[in-house]
């Protein structure tokens, strides 16, 4: 990256060389179950915690809430109803598939040394309701890029993240002691990876191979 744009109004310019590092960066942003035990830095969890602030929000309503989970009964909550979810949809699966699926390891929740759950606070009165009268939605998707701006933060540090999805929100949210409008978006497990590849291991593990279909761009 070079200092200034193109009309040298001190705005940063960001050259050939910064976007390959941006694309590799993207590359190596993995979905990490695996966790070495190693301690994460109190110093380094809020660097890439900070960058969440820089992410985009529906009416600069920065609706994001995060939450560490440190508490041993707390996180056995979580862990219970990942256990109940994950045998339910194992037991929906296909013959042929189930196999496969029993072998995936989608959780990483008894290594990372760090949990955080994030919530929507869909109560929040900051950005005074603009751009949410026709699609609410937009505060979810808002907490969403905070959280893309985490992963990518963290990535950086050399801290890997894992998306656990496979749990009861409203569970989540009653062992956390949550507000009633906070919706949970995300239970991430944080920590330094175990063995860092930049191949997704779904597509490793050979349940879902990557699409090399390009850009999914309709014209109109």
């Amino acid at each position: 990256m070079s200092a200034g744009g193109d009309a040298d109004d001190g705005a940063p310019h960001f050259d050939d060389g910064f976007f390959a590092g941006f694309l590799t960066l993207l590359r190596w942003r993995r979905d990490v179950r695996a966790f070495d035990p190693r301690t994460v830095p109190d110093a380094e969890l809020a660097l890439a915690l900070a960058a969440c602030d820089l992410a985009p929000s529906v009416g600069n309503s920065q609706p994001w809430r995060f939450i560490t989970v440190a508490d041993p009964q707390r996180r056995a909550a979580v862990r219970a109803s990942f256990l109940r979810c994950n045998a339910e949809a194992l037991a929906a699966q296909p013959d042929d598939r189930a196999p496969l699926y029993a072998r995936l390891k989608l959780e990483g929740l008894d290594t990372a040394p760090v949990h955080l759950a994030v919530f929507c606070d869909e109560g929040t009165t900051q950005g005074h309701g603009l751009g949410i009268r026709t699609m609410r939605e937009m505060l979810r998707y808002s907490v969403v890029t905070a959280i893309h701006n985490f992963w990518l933060a963290a990535r950086c540090r050399g801290l890997g993240v894992g998306w656990v999805s496979i749990i009861e929100p409203d569970v989540v949210a009653a062992a956390l002691d949550v507000p009633a409008e906070w919706q949970l978006v995300a239970y991430l497990c944080v920590g330094y990876p175990r063995a860092p590849d930049d191949v997704p291991e779904l597509e490793r593990e050979g349940w879902q191979a990557h699409s090399e279909g390009g850009l999914r761009l309709i014209q109109r």
